[in-house]
């Protein structure tokens, strides 16, 4: 097994004045995939941010978080490492900018137009190798707000991985997709993993785990309350605990599917 990139143990983060993780101990270890899964509450936002780097752990009180082994990071590094997905970001983009300029736009770490910014001949072949990865290269003259939800969500993966980061990480990749885009999306984050891309999915619809991805994580009020393999975790009992309503769990191909029962 590689050595964790990510490694928190007996810690509490507060956002605010709000206790958002209290006694939270998670181990992620390099190339390891994985979801993220619980409900409005549970803890994901802050669990994202600090895997992001945006926040930090309270010290002192024998607890620890590390970072690519690192107790103290540089976010612009980050950046670089873990490639971030994250609905919100669509409203960032000028509606009227190329979608290639897009891509092209994170190798500067921002998020307007391209027109004063210089890029080299092989930052130009990462943001079309990406785009092609995504299946949207022909796409990348087209400008951004004329595109469909499931195609700008296809630029933000794109976005991401022009960097070759070590991880990925999509939060709520579904959001605002309609069902076609949905299905669309489930099979290139199937793609990606069978790549051999490490994912971390933080989501809180267990269908939208890929069959590839075994090991769940669910968190429930700031702390870890299961960890394991998918089929072990994601079970009638524990959706229940969790959802406090009655689910019923099926299985099909690698995927789960929950539903009311």
């Amino acid at each position: 097994m590689d050595a964790p990139f990510f490694e928190i143990r007996n810690a509490r983060v507060w956002r605010g004045e709000t206790l958002a993780l209290d006694d939270f101990s998670l181990s992620i270890c390099a190339g390891e995939s994985l979801a993220i899964l619980g409900p409005n509450g549970a803890g994901k936002s802050t669990f994202l941010k600090l895997l992001t780097g945006e926040v930090r752990a309270e010290s002192g009180r024998g607890s620890e978080c590390r970072l690519f082994g690192e107790e103290l990071w540089s976010l612009e590094e980050l950046r670089h490492r873990i490639g971030v997905v994250m609905p919100e970001e669509v409203a960032r983009f000028d509606p009227e900018e190329l979608a290639g300029d897009a891509v092209l736009s994170s190798l500067r770490g921002a998020y307007g137009r391209t027109k004063w910014m210089r890029f080299s001949p092989a930052d130009r072949v990462a943001a079309m190798d990406a785009m092609e990865r995504m299946g949207v290269a022909n796409l990348a003259k087209r400008e951004f707000g004329s595109l469909s939800s499931g195609e700008r969500r296809r630029f933000l993966i794109a976005r991401a991985l022009v960097h070759q980061p070590e991880v990925l990480v999509l939060d709520e990749p579904s959001t605002a997709l309609d069902f076609a885009a949905s299905l669309q999306l489930s099979g290139l984050l199937q793609q990606l993993l069978e790549d051999g891309r490490a994912l971390v999915l933080v989501t809180h619809h267990p269908g939208e785990i890929p069959p590839a991805m075994n090991r769940v994580v669910l968190l429930d009020h700031g702390k870890v309350a299961a960890d394991g393999p998918k089929k072990k975790i994601l079970t009638n009992e524990r959706m229940k605990e969790l959802y406090q309503v009655g689910l019923k769990v099926r299985w099909s191909g690698g995927w789960c599917e929950v539903r009311p029962g």
